[in-house]
């Protein structure tokens, strides 16, 4: 079965993109969701016409997402958390606290575009996460995690 996605859906494919799935997953779950359509022929017409409109704005959002994830490279991230005696952490860092120690730094991520590679996170070091600026722009940073 053929369907358009509307939305990301992770390990399926992104927004607009034409996919096969079986026909029970796209009929009982993608399409009632709003996830994606039918791939009709005019469905698959009108998905041509935006890719091609969508062309060369595609490219500045590129240019973008590289600017930013070069930005990143550049600096160093550290998040503070309150630690007990053994150098362990109350509670846990997550994607939350790593986006807003980007943010601080003057480049704007949604939370759900990081993925922590150690997790979870309970006690003071350094650490990778890795970021989805873009689907074709993906890097992976470091950052250290100190006591307060």
């Amino acid at each position: 079965m053929d369907i358009i996605l509307k939305e990301n859906v992770e390990n399926l494919g992104d927004a607009g993109e034409l996919v096969t799935v079986k026909p029970g997953y796209g009929r009982n779950y993608l399409i009632p969701q709003g996830k994606a359509i039918l791939a009709t022929a005019s469905a698959k017409k009108m998905l041509e016409e935006n890719q091609r409109q969508r062309a060369h704005k595609e490219e500045k959002i590129i240019e973008e997402a590289k600017s930013n994830a070069a930005k990143l490279n550049d600096m160093s991230l550290k998040i503070g958390a309150k630690v007990g005696d053994q150098g362990k952490i109350f509670g846990s860092v997550n994607t939350i606290q790593v986006a807003e120690a980007i943010k601080k730094l003057g480049v704007d991520i949604d939370r759900k575009n990081i993925s922590i590679n150690q997790e979870p996170i309970k006690s003071v070091g350094e650490y990778e996460a890795t970021i989805k600026f873009h689907k074709d722009v993906v890097e992976t940073v470091k950052f250290e995690v100190v006591g307060e």
